[in-house]
């Protein structure tokens, strides 16, 4: 036996060591039970996997990114192997880790139902409980098919070896350039439980599975196209202890209270009606009065920092979307199009950049008007797959509070900073205050323009989002194919991260446009232009404040900021006399003077989550005088009536949340 030398990496420290020939991974590792696999030279592989002479070794843990997706696809695959034990006529197709979780496709006669997902879950402990090893093999594709005539899906997986999407999962299965096969071997017996086309890694035994559960099953299609057959989905949570198990279900349970869609329907905030199409909301008139404020804030905002308000149609001829080069990058997110006037092609607008285009380019243009802002609430459509639409989160028709500003070459660093300043405030006003940065760069097959104009526009965004002081993660290949972006990320109430506003510099819209501005020499000098969504669109973040609030907006966006209540009908009156002063002063009040109970009347202004009940009884009356009940059922007594309405003011005025 000859020894080997390998180097053990954790974090910064470097280990020397030398071991014989046909030492694994795990015996590197031995007595820490987090490491569950092992990256060598950037690959991660299992720890059976015999380490070589010069090789740096480093332990992947299983609470770290690549150890959970690992943990999470071991689960997947034990997940199969009992679905195949009850139900041996389904056939596999794919089961990739995803966030926080993991699925697997399969094709069966029947739907499963919450009793087989029970049933599923149990045999899975089972099989958990057996330790069965998990055991790479290498196998050409001709055994491969050999092996796995029966599975018509890894059929067509194995055509795609070496090449196949992300996107669809598929290169959990046949991602590196060999093909290989994981079974599942009985611990005792040593035999062949089960087995599965697989690239790896995986956790040594199914024992290393420290908890999961079932959540859910859907219909999918197979690799996410229309065009294929539609199998049943099933998607699971495994964390590498049972108190994050329980941890995570508890946050499930509290994101389902928050569900915009659920709350949309209980505050009668808004609906999306079958009759009108997937994707396609309606605001009643409470959401309305939420948007409107919304709104109307926004465009204050924006005309204080120098925006100049226009107004574009929804429809537009293909032309200009030739022009802008949306048809040949952007065609499958479209609206197919309409054809008019004598078989011109019409499409619905996807974006609004090519039409605030037209309005710069509408006359000639001098230095001393930039930078021009242009600024619209501008309605867009976009063809969502139906599986992706969701609420007002993914829709269909949306309206996106979009800008355009064109600047000079000089202008635009000082221009990108005020800019993202701006964003960055207003979304605080809104209540959401914990943001990091991300900086999407140019996909290599995606783009238009020359590379050092796409190295300067990079540049200059890295330098700007730098200055703001916060975390800065890269987004490699993310950009939209005119020019790199920055997009804010916040986290709301709970930790969830959301994309909020996206700022892009665009060097090439103004060059296909042909658009000009006459400098101070008196050439004709091309504009930089800057792409600024502030919400992303009013629907979503309207879904996205809903849930970080859990319905009970701060009284400055509620749509109902205080409602009487009174104790008898005989101080209706006196609550009515409140409400008509209180609204002169532009607040919005409502009575309740239903035949309720007091008591339920408090309960239904709880369950509508209005941030003041007012409150009167005799007492207040004799008194000129009322009391306030808040939402977390603290009480404020006896409050003069010039004084509670002044307090009201200056909550909504602060944008104060009680």
């Amino acid at each position: 036996m000859s020894d080997v030398r390998v180097i053990i990496q954790r974090d910064s420290e470097r280990e020397e060591r030398v071991v014989t020939t046909g030492t694994t991974a795990a015996e590197l590792f031995a007595g820490e039970r987090s490491v569950i696999a092992a990256r060598v030279a950037g690959e991660l592989k299992d720890l059976s996997y015999q380490v070589q002479d010069g090789e740096t070794v480093e332990g992947v843990e299983i609470s770290s990114e690549d150890g959970l997706n690992i943990l999470r696809h071991s689960t997947a695959h034990v997940m199969a192997q009992a679905v195949q034990e009850l139900f041996p006529e389904a056939k596999l197709g794919i089961g990739p880790p995803v966030r926080d979780g993991f699925y697997y496709d399969f094709d069966v006669e029947k739907p499963f139902t919450p009793e087989d997902l029970k049933a599923i879950e149990k045999k899975m402990q089972e099989i958990q409980k057996r330790g069965q090893r998990f055991a790479r093999r290498v196998v050409t594709d001709e055994a491969a098919r050999e092996e796995l005539a029966d599975e018509p899906y890894k059929l067509e997986l194995i055509g795609l070896k070496g090449s196949a999407s992300h996107d669809d999962g598929a290169d959990v299965e046949v991602g590196a350039g060999e093909l290989t096969i994981y079974d599942n071997i009985d611990a005792k017996t040593g035999e062949l439980c089960w087995k599965d086309l697989c690239r790896g890694p995986h956790l040594p035994t199914t024992r290393n599975i420290p908890a999961f559960k079932l959540m859910r099953n859907a219909a999918a299609y197979w690799r996410g196209s229309e065009k294929n057959p539609m199998l049943q989905r099933i998607y699971g949570t495994a964390w590498p202890s049972k108190e994050e198990l329980k941890a995570h279900l508890e946050f499930l349970a509290e994101a389902e209270k928050r569900d915009h869609r659920k709350l949309g329907s209980e505050l009668d905030l808004f609906s999306i009606p079958e009759q009108i199409g997937s994707g396609l909301a309606v605001f009643h008139p409470k959401g309305g009065i939420i948007r409107r404020v919304m709104e109307d804030y926004s465009r204050r905002r924006h005309e204080e920092e120098g925006y100049e308000f226009v107004y574009t149609p929804h429809a537009t001829k293909g032309k200009l979307f030739e022009t802008s080069g949306h048809l040949d990058w952007y065609a499958d997110g479209m609206y197919p199009p309409m054809q008019l006037d004598e078989g011109v092609d019409y499409y619905l607008k996807p974006m609004n950049c090519p039409m605030h285009n037209l309005i710069f380019d509408a006359r000639g243009r001098s230095y001393r008007e930039l930078p021009l802002r242009l600024f619209e609430f501008g309605t867009v459509y976009r063809y969502e797959k139906s599986g992706v639409v969701h609420g007002l989160t993914r829709a269909r028709g949306f309206t996106q509070d979009d800008a355009h500003i064109y600047c000079t070459r000089e202008q635009m660093s000082e221009e990108l900073d005020k800019t993202l300043t701006f964003v960055l405030n207003l979304l605080r006003d809104y209540g959401l205050t914990d943001f990091y940065l991300e900086l999407s760069t140019k996909d290599p097959e995606k783009f238009v323009g020359s590379d050092e104009a796409w190295e300067e526009a990079t540049e200059t965004l890295r330098q700007v989002a730098e200055k703001q002081g916060l975390p800065l993660v890269p987004d490699p290949g993310g950009a939209a194919f005119y020019g790199p972006k920055i997009s804010v990320q916040t986290k709301d109430a709970i930790g969830r991260t959301w994309q909020m506003s996206t700022i892009q510099l665009d060097f090439n819209l103004p060059e296909r446009f042909d658009l000009e501005y006459t400098a101070a020499d008196g050439t004709k000098t091309r504009p930089v232009m800057i792409h600024r969504a502030l919400f992303g669109s009013i629907e979503r973040f309207f879904a996205v404040l809903l849930e970080h609030y859990a319905g009970a907006f701060p009284a400055w966006l509620a749509p109902v900021q205080a409602i009487g209540i009174p104790i008898g009908d005989a101080h209706v009156d006196h609550l009515e006399k409140f409400a008509d002063a209180a609204r002169k002063q532009g607040l919005r009040v409502e009575v309740d003077s239903s035949s309720d109970r007091m008591q339920k009347k408090i309960r239904n202004a709880q369950k509508q989550k209005v941030p003041f009940m007012v409150i009167a009884g005799d007492e207040d009356m004799a008194n000129g005088a009322v009391s306030f009940r808040y939402r977390d059922g603290s009480q404020e007594n006896g409050i003069p009536v010039d004084e509670a309405i002044a307090k009201i003011a200056k909550v909504v005025e602060e944008r104060a949340q009680v």
